[in-house]
């Protein structure tokens, strides 16, 4: 199959969105849970959370139900849209749902956040910074796109409209959507600009493993 020319090829890179290489789906693995742990980072922070989970945050709170819980709800309901649009699921995609759902339903329910602005700060930095490296090494095994990241991507086919537009489209409306309903928006989504954080994080697979050829 032909992979993308804007993620790079790695040596732990998948033949096919259901290969089950051992390698490719321990670095999936990986970058997953490290996901599901900025994300953490982020909620425990309390100066606003990524955009789809201050939406997670807003109906765990009108539902009642835990955010890991509501955050797999979300991503299965993204992730039925993908039946019009005709975006074929992978390996990665099932997995994104369960696993990043599940580390940070876990973290959020039994880690004690910062009581200090300057914790609270570094906090978000980090948590930044970890969905930046899991994003960019969980799209690097090309096993499939997580179910939000589908739906932005079946809206750009539909509407020829670019990335940029469509995403941040979706963004606003998601987290001010989660914020009416009681999620956390601020600072830290503000800053979330996983463009810049995952482009960073690129660089540094590339320049510690080097990319692979077709």
């Amino acid at each position: 199959m032909s992979k993308s020319k804007v993620i790079p090829l790695m040596p732990w890179t998948a033949e096919g969105f259901w290969d089950f290489n051992p390698k490719s789906l321990v670095v999936l693995v990986i970058g997953l849970v490290l996901f599901g742990l900025g994300e953490a980072c982020l909620v425990l922070a309390n100066l606003g959370s990524t955009p789809w989970t201050v939406l997670s945050q807003g109906l765990s709170q009108q539902f009642q139900i835990p955010l890991g819980f509501m955050t797999f709800i979300i991503s299965g309901l993204a992730l039925l849209s993908w039946i019009p649009i005709r975006i074929k699921p992978g390996i990665g995609t099932v997995l994104n749902m369960i696993i990043i759902a599940w580390v940070l339903g876990m973290v959020v329910e039994t880690v004690d956040g910062p009581e200090s602005l300057l914790g609270r700060v570094v906090l978000t930095f980090i948590g930044i910074f970890l969905v930046g490296l899991a994003s960019s090494i969980y799209l690097t095994c090309h096993m499939g796109a997580g179910p939000r990241d589908g739906l932005m991507v079946g809206l750009c086919q539909l509407t020829g409209w670019r990335v940029s537009v469509v995403r941040t489209g979706i963004e606003v409306t998601v987290s001010l959507l989660g914020w009416l309903l009681g999620g956390t928006l601020g600072i830290g989504t503000v800053l979330f600009a996983i463009g810049w954080a995952m482009q960073f994080s690129l660089t540094l697979l590339l320049t510690f493993f080097g990319e692979t050829k077709a």
